[in-house]
């Protein structure tokens, strides 16, 4: 059972991620039905620790804190290009060895990475920064889609918000789900989300630079309604469909299929974020031709539906 709870507050922590994993785990609440839990924030030697936001954390314990805890998490810090103190790998490396739950927030991610617990396993980060911990820690699964991920007794979360979706999951798996649907309620949050962070990941409609395709992908990126497929697209390029399908993955990276696919999905979501229009006029502009097909992709690709995306991005600037 969760009982000890260590945070380890790195320099340039940032003060909101802190703060959630401090209301997660920090109060006790043992008068309203829920667990307490015997809390401590950590630095490396016990001193103070500067906040991205201009401000000292004064702290009353050290890296030794560590030691007896059952979960250990590492809050989001902006120093995450450069290396670990290794007494901070080390604390979580034993941590983990000796069966406690280690957990990341967004950046934190990096922490982790440096002792090497995220080799072989499944991780993820934020959007922004999941590139460079692919890229950093190559051994580490990096998902960049998902809201956190947990994988044996590694959790480590995308941003902000998905903090407390991880720290409410693992609530969950410790202390069942009445637990946590009733700590969601008293911190005014739903019990879990859907969907993941692809829905929030910013991707500009624009085609891919390539070396001999681009008047190919210019032209059906301006005509997105239109029935396209390997055939069609060859065509504008004056090549057979094979050969065309092979050029276009290598210089695109991608199939035909799934490039286009992306596009429309593109549109699509600019189309739910800008405009009244319906879903079926949405889905023939985009070149899906159903509402019904738009639903499966958007389902399939973003895990999330068309609906629930406009619910959440619809700008209301006007």
């Amino acid at each position: 059972m969760l009982r000890n709870v260590a945070v380890i507050a790195l320099p340039e922590v940032a003060a909101f991620e802190l703060g959630v994993l401090c209301e997660l785990f920090g109060y006790d609440r043992s008068d309203e039905g829920l667990p307490a839990y015997d809390f401590a924030v950590c630095s490396l030697d016990g001193r103070p620790v500067p906040t991205h936001t201009g401000f000292d954390l004064s702290v009353r314990a050290d890296l030794s804190r560590v030691e007896a805890a059952d979960l250990v998490a590492v809050a989001r810090y902006y120093h995450h290009g450069y290396a670990v103190d290794p007494e901070v790998s080390d604390a979580l490396r034993r941590a983990h060895e000796r069966g406690a739950w280690v957990m990341s927030v967004c950046t934190g991610a990096f922490a982790l990475g440096e002792a090497g617990l995220l080799d072989g396993r499944r991780c993820t980060t934020h959007w922004l920064h999941t590139d460079e911990l692919a890229q950093r820690y190559p051994a580490a699964k990096v998902d960049p889609n998902v809201l956190y991920v947990q994988d044996g007794k590694i959790l480590t979360s995308a941003g902000t918000a998905a903090s407390l979706d991880a720290g409410l999951h693992l609530v969950r798996e410790e202390h069942g789900t009445a637990i946590a649907t009733h700590l969601a309620r008293r911190l005014v949050v739903p019990p879990h989300r859907d969907g993941g962070q692809a829905q929030f990941i910013e991707t500009p409609l624009q085609p891919v630079q390539c070396e001999t395709l681009q008047p190919v992908l210019t032209e059906v990126l301006g005509t997105l309604d239109q029935p396209h497929s390997v055939d069609t697209m060859a065509q504008f390029a004056h090549m057979a469909p094979r050969t065309f399908a092979r050029k276009f993955r290598n210089e695109t990276g991608a199939t035909p299929h799934d490039w286009l696919t992306h596009q429309r999905l593109l549109l699509a979501r600019r189309l739910l974020e800008d405009s009244d229009l319906g879903m079926h006029t949405i889905a023939e502009r985009a070149g899906f031709g159903s509402a019904a097909t738009l639903r499966h992709h958007f389902t399939q690709r973003l895990n999330t539906t068309p609906q629930a995306y406009r619910g959440t991005f619809r700008s209301h600037s006007e």
